[in-house]
Formats: C-alpha cells, structure tokens, sequence
C-alpha cells in the first residue's frame, strides 16, 4: 500500500520532465495512450451527446486524446485534487476543470466518470472511497485502469480481480467488463449501472 505525498510526487515529476505524460509519471507517452485506448473502447461511439468526467484529469490529457480521435464529448469536466494540475489543465483545455478531492468532496453529476493512472498512488482505503463517489456519480457508468497483480510497492498499489469485484458488489455493479493484456500488470475496468 503507498504511502507517499501526492502532491510532491507529481511536483517533483513536473520539475524533472516538464509537461508531459513523464511528468505525470506515466513511463513514457505510449503508454499513458494505451491506457486512453482502452477506454475509449469502453465508451459509446459517437461521444456527442455525453457528459464525461475525467477524475484525475492531470494535464487534461485525455480531453486532447479525444480530439486527436475525433471523439469529442458533449461536454468534459476535469476534476483534481491537486492545484497544479487544476492550473495547468486550466491553460491547456478550453473545459471545466475543478479542484476537488475525489475522496471527500461531492462531484458534479455526468454520464460516464473514467480515470487513468489517479488510483495507483492512493491506498487501498482511498481507491475505494475514489471508486465509490465516481460511481455513484456516473449516470451510465465509471471506467477506469490501475496497476493488476500482487505485486508489492512503497510507491504504487496493484489491484486483483477479487478486489475489483468486492467494490463492484458492495456499489450493487450490475454488469463488470475487463480488458487486459495490452500492458504488463494493468487492467481497465467498466462498472455499468
């Protein structure tokens, strides 16, 4: 289970590799795009007349991913917890983007909540208060990736299959879908309402 400082994890990170995905300290920008494909496999086709919220948003780079695919939704809401990337998402996406702490604080209201990477510097504690208001907040559904395995780290938490699926039963999930294998120890993971 991590126990580090998010804030100077992420700072740090910024102040090394600058703005970009190895300052999110995703290990390089490949990735951080794998994980954007796979869920924006998950999501309808035509994204036009859906609300996503983005928790976690970082850079706002998933809302540049989007219109790199020509999959812009009706609307985007970023939502973070730290004041430099509300900041810096700010400057580099005309959207919504709020400062908020996804484990206490209400969230606005959208279709679909997705998150990539947030979760895997929270504790276990923290993943499950995160996937709970993010579902509960979804009206269609909450898509995200983490770290998959029983691996251990001072630094980032693993998930496996049956914890995912104790979150799912005790938020009533009526339907979970997976997808693997496009990354060694990551899954992406759909709760449907």
């Amino acid at each position: 289970m991590p126990k580090i400082n998010s804030s100077k994890f992420y700072t740090s990170a910024i102040q090394k590799y600058g703005l970009n995905a190895k300052g999110l300290n995703w290990s390089s920008k490949k990735n951080q795009e794998l994980r954007f494909h796979e869920i924006l496999q998950l999501l309808p086709e035509q994204l036009d007349t859906f609300c996503i919220g983005d928790a976690g948003c970082g850079f706002g780079d998933f809302y540049r991913y989007l219109g790199k695919k020509d999959r812009k939704p009706a609307s985007y809401l970023g939502v973070d917890s730290l004041s430099d990337m509300v900041s810096i998402a700010s400057t580099q996406t005309p959207t919504e983007i709020l400062h908020l702490d996804i484990c206490k604080e209400e969230l606005p209201i959208q279709d679909y909540y997705i998150c990539s990477g947030a979760l895997n510097v929270l504790t276990d504690f923290e993943i499950h208060l995160f996937i709970h208001n993010c579902y509960n907040s979804s009206r269609k559904a909450f898509i995200f990736n983490a770290l998959y395995g029983d691996k251990e780290s001072d630094t980032y938490n693993y998930m496996q299959k049956y914890e995912i699926e104790n979150i799912a039963k005790n938020l009533k999930v009526k339907n979970i879908i997976y997808r693997e294998g496009y990354l060694e120890n990551d899954i992406t993971v759909m709760f449907l309402k």
